[in-house]
């Protein structure tokens, strides 16, 4: 079967925020001059969910919050798929691992098989639901992606060392957080840097979360719980 590009694919996304009591920043990279989608922009690391994400085993679950607004306005049971995604993006775009040591039961997927390997099961505890946005319409790619937020805390193993990312992204750094807008970004990433420069300070997740929604009759700028987001001050 034939993928169809032009659909809107789930997606996970993950920002990790380092020393965000003392020097805040945050890990970004660029894509290549000739990726499909946002060439050469800096951009956190993730990507599209893949459907052996929903029947990998989490050592830890979502906190409930976050696991009840990435259910509004989605998928009956999208949660798992999502979370996993995240952690699997971040490991094969950065090396860096969201897990607690433990033994795989059964059977590993392929695309699982290196991030096992290393003896971690992955976990989604530190995981917190920040932002939702879908591409709009017209892109050769959309992408219904959903970020997360998570402490560099709670990665496992050398932060500063991307020995064992892919080369989907290149220059990984940490960028501190009140220079992020000095790179070349994609729009909807200077929109959630606002949103995360706002929650350095509050390390619970939010009670509502901003989704920035793309359709071909309206752009619009919702929260979920259903609390309409301010055009204005």
């Amino acid at each position: 079967m034939t993928l169809d590009k032009t659909a809107i694919r789930d997606a996970a996304t993950v920002i990790v925020l380092r020393d965000r009591w003392t020097n805040p920043s945050i890990l970004m990279g660029q894509r290549g001059s000739k990726a499909a989608f946002m060439p050469n922009k800096f951009v956190f690391p993730g990507g599209a969910v893949d459907p052996a994400d929903a029947d990998v085993p989490l050592a830890t679950d979502l906190p409930d919050l976050c696991f009840e607004r990435l259910g509004e306005q989605a998928e009956p049971g999208i949660q798992h798929a999502l979370a996993a995604a995240a952690i699997r993006e971040l490991w094969e775009e950065t090396g860096l691992v969201l897990g607690q040591p433990g033994t795989w039961p059964g059977h590993v997927a392929d695309d699982w098989q290196s991030f096992a390997a290393l003896g971690y099961l992955p976990t989604a505890a530190a995981l917190q639901f920040v932002f939702r946005a879908v591409t709009p319409p017209g892109r050769p790619r959309r992408f219904d992606a959903r970020f997360f937020l998570v402490d560099a805390d709670a990665l496992q193993r050398d932060v500063d060392d991307f020995s064992h990312a892919s080369d989907e992204l290149s220059h990984l750094q940490w960028v501190p957080l009140d220079r992020a807008r000095d790179l070349d970004l994609p729009f909807i990433t200077e929109v959630v840097l606002a949103e995360i420069a706002a929650r350095v300070t509050s390390p619970e997740p939010p009670s509502s979360v901003p989704f920035y929604k793309n359709n071909e009759e309206a752009n619009l700028f919702l929260r979920l719980r259903g609390y309409p987001m301010p055009t204005h001050d």
